[in-house]
């Protein structure tokens, strides 16, 4: 029998088979997002799988035996006005359509059909692998990219998380049918799958609709992700010589889990030191020495482990005052923090998230993620009040934990430089 939990924003049912139904209402919207979530992902493949859920991602697009062609599967949702797509990140593979109210049983009946029924041809596979190919060279092509990948690879060194989620050309290149088929047996099943819903929808008939069409989804024995390993220690570098107009870095150090109580702590530093126009590395890098167009920092959290990031372009001569004051900033921020900039990081934080609350795409993807990766939904007024309660103390308690020269690595992709004298800068 089918088990259903009902809170005062979200309803949950939990079918036979055990897969999970999130869904949100929203009475004033015309729309129906549909998110089909399954922990699948980079940190999921082997070094030789490396591209593997991507590569899978892409494929499922390309026919089943119901729709033989690409078009017939985008059709169902875009005649109608609608959006179907798809991405691979770490820890989550999803795929999600939007869709008028009327036709939301047209847009669960084709993304159900694409997951069981695809024909997986070995034709498609090929084709769909060369279209990676060039997906992998644009993002080795951009140098921002390029160095947040080398950050990546540089802090969490032989182990999924520092793979890229595409894979490589050889990678990719490397993988099979058989493998793929396995792939799907191991990840695609119904304890690993949480379709979330969000719009102007009934929930006792959304279940009824997913059961009817995801109902027979197998259950198996899942694949789970490989663990982080705190491999790393700091400072390091890991330098790419280009010959461009502007030097890219990356400046890393591990963060935290989605599960940690310092999560929102970090994510107010993040606001705090370079998350707007308003922020300390912006006001001290571009608006006073004029030394960067784009200098921002952020943070993401996964199951065990998380990272933060600082990220900015600069003249090359502009290097070594650049990292000098970087780092300045960053001894700051962990004995200096006012209340006034909290009390402002978390009108940001909420306000942002609440504006992300006006669409329903979020919304899906809001209570489907947190009901996948942490099998429990928050309400927006708990994490609103999560927010709320992180401390001035609590700020200064995460940066000292975090920002230390035994946890930072430092990615730069440009001309020649002096890694000698940099790598001094950072014995902070």
């Amino acid at each position: 029998m089918n088990k259903s939990i009902i809170s005062a924003d979200n309803k949950k049912t939990v079918l036979d088979n055990g897969l999970r139904i999130v869904t949100n209402t929203i009475q004033h919207t015309n729309g129906v997002s549909i998110n089909y979530l399954f922990g699948a992902g980079s940190r999921y493949e082997s070094v030789n799988l490396s591209g593997a859920s991507h590569l899978f991602e892409h494929v499922l697009f390309k026919g089943t035996k119901k729709r033989p062609t690409p078009k017939e599967i985008s059709s169902v949702v875009e005649n109608v006005g609608g959006t179907i797509n798809a991405f691979t990140d770490r820890e989550i593979t999803g795929y999600w359509c939007m869709i008028p109210k009327i036709n939301y049983e047209d847009g669960i009946e084709v993304i159900s059909d694409m997951i069981k029924n695809s024909l997986l041809r070995n034709e498609d596979i090929d084709n769909e692998k060369k279209v990676i190919y060039e997906e992998i060279r644009a993002s080795i092509d951009s140098s921002p990219t390029k160095a947040q990948m080398n950050l990546e690879r540089l802090i969490w060194p032989n182990q999924p998380l520092g793979q890229d989620i595409a894979g490589t050309v050889n990678s990719v290149e490397k993988i099979s049918r058989t493998q793929m088929i396995k792939y799907l047996q191991s990840q695609y099943v119904a304890s690993n799958t949480v379709i979330a819903v969000s719009g102007n929808i009934d929930h006792t008939e959304i279940v009824n609709q997913v059961e009817k069409n995801m109902g027979d989804f197998t259950e198996k024995k899942i694949q789970k992700m490989y663990p982080f390993k705190n491999n790393f220690e700091g400072p390091k570098i890991f330098f790419e010589e280009r010959k461009t107009e502007q030097t890219n870095i990356s400046i890393g150090f591990h963060g935290v889990s989605y599960k940690s109580k310092d999560r929102f702590a970090l994510t107010l530093l993040s606001i705090i030191l370079g998350g707007t126009m308003s922020s300390r590395l912006f006001e001290e890098l571009r608006e006073k020495r004029a030394l960067a167009y784009d200098i921002h920092s952020s943070s993401q959290s996964f199951s065990d482990c998380g990272i933060f990031i600082i990220e900015a372009g600069i003249a090359p001569s502009n290097l070594n005052e650049t990292i000098k004051i970087l780092i300045s900033e960053l001894s700051k921020i962990c004995n200096d923090v006012s209340e006034d900039e909290v009390l402002n990081s978390k009108r940001l934080a909420i306000g942002r998230m609440l504006l992300r609350m006006e669409n329903s795409k979020s919304v899906a993807n809001f209570i489907g993620t947190q009901e996948l990766l942490e099998n429990k939904i928050k309400n927006l007024n708990e994490i609103i009040t999560m927010i709320n309660s992180v401390s001035v103390n609590d700020i200064k308690n995460i940066a000292t934990k975090i920002i230390t020269p035994k946890k930072i690595g430092l990615s730069i992709i440009g001309p020649k430089c002096n890694e000698e004298k940099i790598s001094n800068f950072l014995n902070f």
